[in-house]
């Protein structure tokens, strides 16, 4: 928030962000890419005025050919109003240079965080010796930076420029004629996930391993399994914002007859809720029970 006395704004919404940033090693030199162009939404009131007003703030700019002093931080109201002209004023003039610094400090954290273990050591002949358990490439390891998890963390005073990420919580039951030993190793084995998914995939149920479904267009990690009761994981579908992830919750409940399976997913993005929730039913559930039988009568 910028205070003046004459009326104060501040940010109320990120509506945009896209772009990407990388760190490459090249022959021992670090270098960095990033292009990103920001669109938020701000309001603001006047001390002696009743009315809100509001208006939008755009970074076309803000790349590695660009200081952060240098960056164009367009600010602009919805109102032609003499009022809300003021107050964009107030915006403009308090809040660009406090926005261009705390965007140096992301390009500085991004250098910090991103670098780490990607300086290649010399040997004494010259040669660039490879870092372990990182993928190469003609000597060249490169690292995307997450939009979210990188700008989240840049606050411009009281003007928070994080990724925001409207989300939902999916609740979900279903019954699988089986036992729930029988319905857990569908899940977790993975000559059975790849049985009912119909197509290659990586999978192993335990604490900390990675998993990836339909030709990685869902993926994710276990956070922990607890056999033929409980398996939590990190899920994601791919075109989510990089580094955004929910968290699924699938409780194995057997009864006389069947197993019944209770699903939580939480942090699932607004606009995929319908989808998701759609998905689970026609690429989970169906074909578990076309694959299995486990649609059918148990007697």
């Amino acid at each position: 928030m910028v205070k003046k006395d004459e009326g104060c704004c501040e940010i109320t919404e990120v509506s945009k962000i896209d772009g990407e940033a990388s760190a490459n090693n090249r022959k021992a030199k670090l270098i960095f890419f990033y292009e990103w162009e920001i669109k938020a939404e701000w309001s603001g009131k006047l001390t002696d005025g009743k009315s809100k007003f509001k208006g939008t703030m755009e970074i076309p700019n803000l790349s590695d050919e660009n200081d952060p002093e240098d960056l164009d931080i367009q600010i602009t109201t919805k109102s032609k109003n003499d009022d809300a002209y003021k107050l964009k004023e107030i915006l403009r003039v308090n809040g660009t240079e406090k926005i261009q610094q705390q965007l140096g400090q992301y390009i500085k954290k991004l250098k910090e965080e991103y670098s780490q273990g990607m300086i290649l050591p010399t040997a004494k002949d010259g040669e660039v010796v490879k870092p372990v358990n990182k993928t190469t490439n003609k000597n060249t390891v490169s690292q995307k930076a997450s939009t979210s998890s990188i700008l989240s963390k840049v606050d411009v005073g009281q003007l928070d420029i994080g990724v925001k990420i409207r989300t939902k919580t999916l609740k979900l039951k279903e019954e699988f004629k089986c036992q729930a030993v029988d319905l857990y190793r569908a899940l977790t084995e993975r000559e059975r996930v790849q049985a009912f998914t119909r197509g290659p995939v990586e999978n192993q149920a335990e604490p900390g391993a990675n998993f990836t479904y339909f030709g990685g267009n869902v993926a994710g990690q276990f956070i922990n399994v607890e056999p033929y009761k409980t398996i939590q994981q990190k899920w994601r579908f791919k075109h989510w914002p990089t580094g955004h992830y929910s968290e699924v919750t699938l409780s194995l409940e057997e009864k006389a007859d069947c197993t019944q399976l209770n699903l939580e997913q939480t942090g699932i993005p607004e606009q995929d809720y319908e989808k998701t929730q759609e998905g689970w039913m026609k690429y989970y559930w169906l074909p578990i029970k076309q694959t299995f039988g486990y649609g059918a009568s148990l007697f």
